[in-house]
């Protein structure tokens, strides 16, 4: 049997992949390499071209690959994108996840692990936010995935599906081997946009807002690694492989930094001094968002492994410096 990985070749898809191969998961790939890289995949799993909402193409590689279970990641994912074109995040997010669920349920695999996010909270008015509150996005991107929740939710009581959505808060960082990191060109997280200011690919970084109702004026978030995110999508895999019920879950660490701490982690780091300049607040932009992480911990024993600031920007800073003498996504 083997496990089929939308966007695999994408930031935290292929990081996936890895800690699929790394514990000797048969891994299949199907990806249409439109932001994704095909040198990001593992060598050992099987890439596929191809596009998720492609029903019967899908359906012949369960069928053929063996499939038992599916993870996805394939979407659209920039926020500001997906308010100019809310149509197109629609098909890409909902209506090609619509159609992977299909395949999957006709195909008879029962385990599925849905790539979701925080976006689906909208503005949250709780700190931390939890699983339970109410989901209210404020984006096409958001609704998109809180559309795929919901259609997941719907088919496990209607067929024999069982499936674990997780809500991703910010993901950064990199593989510490220097396997894979994140690599798609005008990328707009804060740690790798500071990187690339690092490593001279931008003359500057922009702080959007300076008065939030925050300890220092600027947004808090909660970091997240991404090889500590694969790991959680392991154990979700192990429990849905050991018959455990559906879940939703947050993917943080229950703790944010600062935009300004977050800098100053990247300058101590990396030893590299960069223009820092404010500008405006940007729509949409809640002042603190950071998960409540009690029920990842509880129900699947998740314990970070990589969540000091330091560590994750170190990772996220080598990998910054390979790409820029790999020339590997220019």
């Amino acid at each position: 049997m083997a496990v089929l990985v939308t966007g695999g070749a994408g930031y935290i898809g292929s990081h996936m992949v890895l800690a699929l191969v790394d514990r000797g998961e048969d891994v299949v790939v199907l990806d249409n390499l439109s932001t994704g890289f095909r040198w990001a995949i593992a060598p050992s799993a099987k890439l596929i071209e191809g596009d998720v909402g492609d029903i019967e193409k899908v359906g012949s590689i369960i069928a053929e690959e063996r499939i038992d279970s599916i993870i996805h990641f394939a979407g659209s994912i920039v926020v500001p994108d997906s308010v100019s074109d809310p149509l197109g995040y629609y098909l890409n997010n909902t209506v090609k996840s619509r159609a992977l669920i299909e395949a999957a349920v006709t195909g008879g695999v029962t385990h599925f692990i849905f790539s979701s996010t925080a976006a689906v909270y909208g503005m949250p008015e709780t700190f931390p936010v939890r699983e339970d509150a109410p989901l209210a996005p404020i984006s096409p991107y958001g609704s998109s995935k809180m559309m795929t929740e919901i259609m997941l939710r719907d088919s496990a009581f209607a067929y024999d599906f069982n499936y674990v959505a997780l809500r991703y808060f910010n993901v950064a960082g990199a593989d510490p081997a220097g396997r894979s990191g994140q690599s798609t060109p005008r990328a707009t997280h804060l740690i790798k946009v500071a990187g690339e200011a690092v490593v001279g690919k931008r003359s500057h970084l922009d702080v959007y807002g300076t008065d939030y109702d925050t300890p220092d004026g600027t947004c808090v978030r909660d970091y997240i690694h991404v090889s500590d995110l694969a790991r959680a999508h392991l154990l979700a895999l192990d429990h849905l492989r050991g018959g455990g019920d559906d879940l939703v879950m947050n993917c943080g660490y229950g703790r944010g930094f600062s935009v300004l701490e977050v800098i100053d982690a990247v300058k101590r780091v990396s030893g590299v001094d960069f223009e820092v300049r404010m500008a405006a607040r940007r729509p949409g932009d809640p002042a603190a968002l950071v998960a409540g992480a009690e029920r990842i911990r509880e129900r699947l024993g998740w314990t970070p492994e990589r969540d000091r600031l330091d560590d994750i920007v170190a990772d996220a800073l080598n990998w910054e410096k390979k790409l820029k003498d790999s020339g590997l996504n220019s």
